[in-house]
C-alpha cells in the first residue's frame, strides 16, 4: 500500500508540472547523446549551440532555444533534484504559461546582459578576442530566475530570509569570480525577483486543488 501511495504521489507531482518534466526528459536525451560523442566533437557541437557572442550575432533565436536543451557538465541526475525542488514547485504554483515566462525572461535577458558585458570587456581589452566563441550552454540562468521568484511563495518573515540567502548565493561568486556567467546568474536572480507582477494572479488549478483538499 505504501509503495502504491508513493507511486501515486510521484505521478501526481509530475502530472502537475508537465513542462518541468518534459524539459528534464529532453535534457536526459541530449545528455545521453553527449556521452556518445568524442570530446573534440562534443566541444565543437556544443559551441555551435552556445549563446556566445559569435552565435548570438548570427543565429540569436536558434541558439537561445538550443542552448537551454543541453548540459555541458554531462551530469543529469543533479538537475532532476533541482528541477523537482524549484521548477516543479514554481510551475505548480504559477501554472505552466507563467512559469515559462519566468524561465524565458531569466534565460534570455541574463544571456544578453552577460554576453553584452563580455563584449564590452573584449572591446576595452579586459577579455581576449577569443572569448567571442566561448562555450555557454545550460539551464542555470532559468533555474536562478525560478529560485528567486519562489521568494513570493514563502510567507513572511521567512520570505526575507530566503531572499537574502538567494542574493548571497548569487552575489558572492560575482564579487569573487567576476566572470560573465557569474554576472548572468546574479542578473537572472534579479529578474526572478522582478517577476512579482506575474505572481499576483493565482493559478486557477492550484486554487481548485486547494478547494478540493
Amino acid at each position: 500500500m505504501r509503495i502504491n501511495r508513493g507511486v501515486h504521489w510521484v505521478g501526481e507531482y509530475v502530472r502537475r508540472a508537465p513542462g518541468t518534466y518534459v524539459w528534464l526528459t529532453v535534457l536526459f536525451v541530449t545528455t545521453v547523446a553527449l556521452h556518445h560523442m568524442s570530446p573534440a566533437f562534443e566541444e565543437q557541437f556544443l559551441r555551435q549551440r552556445s549563446t556566445n557572442i559569435h552565435e548570438l550575432s548570427s543565429n540569436p533565436v536558434r541558439v537561445l532555444v538550443a542552448s537551454a536543451m543541453w548540459i555541458d557538465s554531462g551530469h543529469w541526475l543533479p538537475y532532476v533534484v533541482l528541477f523537482s525542488v524549484f521548477h516543479a514547485q514554481a510551475e505548480r504554483w504559477l501554472g505552466t504559461a507563467r512559469w515559462l515566462v519566468v524561465c524565458a525572461a531569466a534565460h534570455v535577458l541574463a544571456t544578453l546582459i552577460s554576453e553584452g558585458a563580455l563584449l564590452w570587456g573584449i572591446r576595452h581589452g579586459m577579455a581576449p578576442e577569443s572569448a567571442v566563441n566561448t562555450l555557454d550552454v545550460g539551464v542555470s540562468y532559468a533555474l536562478a530566475g525560478v529560485v528567486a521568484v519562489l521568494v513570493y511563495r514563502i510567507p513572511r518573515p521567512w520570505r526575507y530570509v530566503y531572499g537574502f540567502v538567494v542574493l548571497v548565493v548569487y552575489a558572492v561568486p560575482l564579487v569573487t569570480g567576476r566572470t560573465f556567467t557569474d554576472l548572468g546568474h546574479f542578473t537572472s536572480a534579479l529578474i526572478g525577483f522582478g517577476c512579482y507582477p506575474l505572481v499576483r494572479v493565482r493559478n486557477p488549478k492550484e486554487t481548485a486543488g486547494a478547494s478540493a483538499g
